[in-house]
């Protein structure tokens, strides 16, 4: 039994250990990035793309996208837009094993 687990936290000589953990986790940054599609395009088409160049996407209007954090995928969601702003509405956790093979 680790310093941090559960069962750990009234134990005499602690030191308020366990506080100390959870405001470094609190402290940790985290990248999100949401995946709108995927594209696979020939190394000649990308490097004769310039401004205004438009990449198709394997996704549809309505198809969930990819929540990444730190890379890894966590999460499914919804697009949406409220006025001017654009968010992400989380639908469910993400399959792993989809993200990998690129399905949706």
């Amino acid at each position: 039994m680790g310093p941090y687990s559960p069962s750990a936290k009234g134990r005499a000589g602690d030191s308020g250990r366990g506080r100390s953990f959870v405001s470094q986790v609190n402290a940790v940054n985290v990248e999100i990035q949401v995946v709108l599609g995927r594209s696979t395009l020939p190394m000649a088409q990308l490097l004769r793309m310039g401004r205004g160049a438009v990449i198709p996407l394997d996704a549809s209007v309505n198809e969930e996208v990819w929540i990444l954090a730190n890379n890894h995928p966590i999460a499914r969601g919804e697009i949406q837009i409220n006025d001017d702003r654009i968010s992400i509405a989380v639908t469910r956790e993400a399959n792993v094993y989809d993200f990998m093979a690129g399905n949706a």
